[in-house]
């Protein structure tokens, strides 16, 4: 089963391309689901039901979240109403929405899709990432099949240590949240498709996803203003992650990078 999963899609005009590229990737990638990170899919930050809706109209199975997901009050409702619109399951309990759903693939399993969220150079008031999953994993025992998991974090270590906690319980473990693709995807010891972070889904000449010259007046000023979304050539990143559903292992984990026009890099 090859599950393509696509990062952090920022602003509306992002989400408009991510959408309309889902029907391409998926027959180039041959890939059986989707899942996108939608946190930030409104023209500024948050996730707004426009965007949500654009990408899961498209084609995207299902959709994580982030530090950002309950920044627009409005979506709550929709957040409730949306089994496959997820936040980071570690947010407090009273929190509108979900942080796990559980996904049937082509060949009938049972796929359970975890969003959890990072505490270091984050909120630090989230509950433990990794305390919180292994009481999810424990409690949803039996009712699927194998996991995989977005980890909205910040830091390369804490993903790191919350892959290898995982190793082998989970098949595929991605990081989100840096809008910045690295290089180190791999299948670890026990089974587990890992890599760091996925990248942005955005327009290219940017600083992650904003006017690079709005970024460069705050270094230089101190001072602070509202970020605007830049414009120009769109792309997105992600990866796929081809999984034995028998063994609910990894057999491969491979970084994408697609260009608006259909050109792959």
């Amino acid at each position: 089963m090859k599950c393509l999963v696509i990062g952090d899609v920022y602003g509306r005009t992002a989400a408009e391309f991510v959408s309309q590229s889902l029907a391409v990737l998926r027959k180039q990638e041959q890939a059986d689901l989707i899942i996108v990170n939608a946190e930030n899919c409104a023209p500024a930050n948050g996730m707004d039901i426009i965007g949500a809706k654009l990408l899961l109209d498209a084609g995207a199975d299902a959709l994580t979240g982030g530090n950002h997901s309950l920044k627009l009050a409005f979506c709550y409702p929709f957040l409730e109403a949306n089994d496959r619109v997820l936040r980071p399951l570690n947010f407090p309990d009273a929190a509108p929405g979900k942080g796990w759903c559980v996904l049937t693939t082509p060949a009938g399993y049972r796929m359970l899709l975890l969003n959890a969220q990072g505490q270091v150079f984050l909120d630090p008031s989230v509950d433990n990432p990794f305390t919180a999953t292994e009481r999810l994993l424990e409690r949803l025992k039996g009712h699927y099949d194998y996991a995989v998991c977005d980890f909205h974090a910040e830091a390369t270590s804490e993903k790191a240590a919350f892959a290898a906690c995982f190793d082998g319980r989970m098949a595929a473990i991605w990081g989100t949240h840096t809008h910045v693709q690295t290089a180190d995807e791999r299948v670890l010891a026990r089974g587990t498709g890992f890599i760091s972070d996925l990248g942005m889904s955005g327009v290219r000449d940017s600083i992650i996803g904003t006017k690079p010259e709005q970024v460069v007046h705050h270094y230089l000023n101190h001072t602070f203003e509202k970020y605007e979304s830049a414009e120009g050539k769109l792309f997105l990143h992600g990866a796929v992650f081809d999984i034995d559903e028998p063994s609910g292992k990894c057999r491969s984990v491979k970084r994408i990078q697609y260009v608006k026009g259909n050109e792959k890099t």
